[in-house]
C-alpha cells in the first residue's frame, strides 16, 4: 500500500477563463476563474473544489500528498502550506512552466522518493472507492471509469466521447491509451468500454517514462503518451480496476453549477 498522492495542479485553466454568458457566475467564482487556478473554485459553502478532492484523498488512506503547482500559485500555497491540515501533510512541487502532464508527474519526483504513489487531476473529484483500491493495490494500475458510471456525475456524453480509451488485455492489463477511438475499433473492444479520467497509480519508473516522451501535436509533453511509452518500451505491466462509478470534472464554467449541486452532499473534513 502506499499513502503519497501527487496531485496536478499547474494547469492553466484556458476554458475556465473564457467568459460564458449562458453559465454566470457569481463575483468571488468569476475572481477564481479569471485566474485559471480551478482547484480553488468556490463550490460548496465557499469552500474550494480542492477541499473535497483532498477529503476523498483522506477518506481513501491517504496522508502525504504533494500539490504540483507554478511559481506564480501562491494562492494555493497559502491556503494549504505550514501544516494547516489535520489528516494531510501537504507537500508543493513547482513545475517551472507549463509543458504538460507528463512533465509535471517529474516535477514530483524528489516527494515520490522512490515509493508508488497516486496521481490524480486537482479539477476532478474521484470517488474515495476508486482512490481507496489503488492504494490497495501493488504495482502500476490505473482506475478505468465505465461510461455508463460517467453518465450519473456531471460529465455529458459527447464530452465523454472526447477522452481516452483503454483498451485492456484479457488479464485486465493496459495494452493501449486511445485518444478518441472512432467507432469501429470501440466495437472491437472486449467488456465495457473504460475511460481514463487521469488516475493512476506509478512507480519510480514513470519518472524515466516522463523524461523520455516528445511533445505532442499540442506542443505538450503528456502523461498517456509517458505511460503508453513504459507499457511499450519498458516492460511496465498497469492492471485497469474498473469502476462504475461517476466523476465529477471542473473543467469550464459551465461546469460549476453542476459541480457545486454534487458537493452539497458531502462533507469536508482535512
Amino acid at each position: 500500500m502506499t499513502d503519497k498522492a501527487v496531485i496536478l495542479a499547474r494547469g492553466l485553466g484556458t476554458r475556465m477563463r473564457k467568459a460564458d454568458d449562458a453559465a454566470p457566475l457569481d463575483a468571488a467564482q468569476a475572481a477564481v476563474a479569471d485566474t485559471g487556478v480551478k482547484a480553488l473554485m468556490p463550490v460548496g459553502e465557499g469552500r474550494p473544489f480542492l477541499d473535497y478532492v483532498l477529503t476523498a484523498l483522506a477518506d481513501a488512506g491517504y496522508r502525504r500528498v504533494c500539490l504540483v503547482v507554478g511559481p506564480e500559485h501562491g494562492a494555493l500555497t497559502e491556503r494549504y502550506g505550514g501544516g494547516r491540515l489535520r489528516r494531510l501533510e501537504i507537500d508543493f512541487a513547482v513545475q517551472e512552466k507549463p509543458l504538460g502532464t507528463a512533465d509535471a508527474v517529474r516535477a514530483a519526483e524528489t516527494f515520490a522518493a522512490g515509493d508508488e504513489f497516486l496521481v490524480v487531476n486537482s479539477d476532478n473529484y474521484y470517488p474515495p472507492e476508486a482512490l481507496r483500491a489503488l492504494r490497495e493495490t501493488s504495482g502500476g494500475a490505473l482506475a478505468g471509469f465505465r461510461r455508463e458510471g460517467l453518465l450519473r456525475g456531471n460529465i455529458a456524453a459527447e464530452r465523454i466521447e472526447k477522452f481516452a480509451v483503454l483498451d485492456v488485455d484479457p488479464g485486465g492489463f493496459l495494452r493501449r491509451i486511445m485518444e478518441k477511438p472512432d467507432p469501429a475499433i470501440l466495437r472491437s473492444l472486449s467488456g465495457p468500454v473504460r475511460v481514463s479520467m487521469n488516475c493512476w497509480r506509478f512507480g519510480p519508473w514513470i519518472f524515466s517514462a516522463c523524461r523520455s516522451v516528445t511533445p505532442s501535436p499540442r506542443g505538450e509533453l503528456e502523461l498517456p503518451a509517458a505511460v503508453q511509452f513504459a507499457v511499450d518500451r519498458l516492460g511496465q505491466r498497469l492492471r485497469v480496476l474498473d469502476f462504475d462509478l461517476p466523476v465529477l470534472d471542473l473543467s469550464c464554467r459551465a461546469d460549476v453549477a453542476a459541480v457545486r449541486q454534487c458537493v452539497a452532499r458531502l462533507e469536508v473534513n482535512l
